[in-house]
């Protein structure tokens, strides 16, 4: 987890009533407060996953440039439906974003070209790439654009931003 305070969360959930809609009952109050909320999940598919789709306007799928990426898409895109039909009916995918892309390796190349000619349109033209700072931020505490704002990885993500805000812009 994130934080040491989610350490224990999953089990908690586990024996509630609605336990799928918590974290939309805590952010519901207060959405309007903000422009957006991000929600960044840990890379499976448990409650805290469960919640934040059920909570969530949109979703970013990342999709690491590695060998079980597509494998894993399928799961997670079923998952998405799974929650589009039972929790979460105005939920959208936002876009599907390769991440971990290392220009050197032949297969992160395959990745992107096999995503890309699946999934077209919905793939964002920005690619994270695999970067030492970006693995080094978490560990200091600090975002990316907080521990190295020069790094590939922080002009990576801010090019998503960007990419994101004009995306926005023209379906709001």
């Amino acid at each position: 987890p994130a934080n040491i305070d989610l350490v224990g969360a999953e089990l908690e959930l586990v024996n509630q009533e609605e336990r799928e809609y918590k974290m939309k009952k805590v952010l519901d109050p207060i959405q309007n407060n903000y422009d957006y909320i991000i929600i960044d999940c840990a890379p499976s598919l448990g409650l805290l996953t469960l919640n934040a789709l059920s909570a969530a306007d949109s979703v970013i799928v990342p999709i690491q440039c590695e060998y079980f990426a597509l494998e894993g898409l399928g799961k997670l895109l079923n998952t998405i439906k799974v929650v589009q039909q039972r929790l979460n009916i105005n939920l959208e995918i936002e876009g599907l974003l390769l991440t971990m892309y290392d220009t050197r390796l032949r297969l992160s190349n395959q990745v992107v070209e096999e995503v890309k000619k699946h999934f077209q349109d919905m793939v964002f033209k920005t690619i994270i790439q695999r970067n030492v700072r970006l693995g080094e931020a978490p560990s200091f505490g600090e975002t990316i654009v907080i521990h190295d704002a020069t790094s590939k990885g922080a002009i990576n993500y801010l090019n998503l931003a960007d990419e994101l805000l004009k995306k926005l812009e023209v379906t709001v």
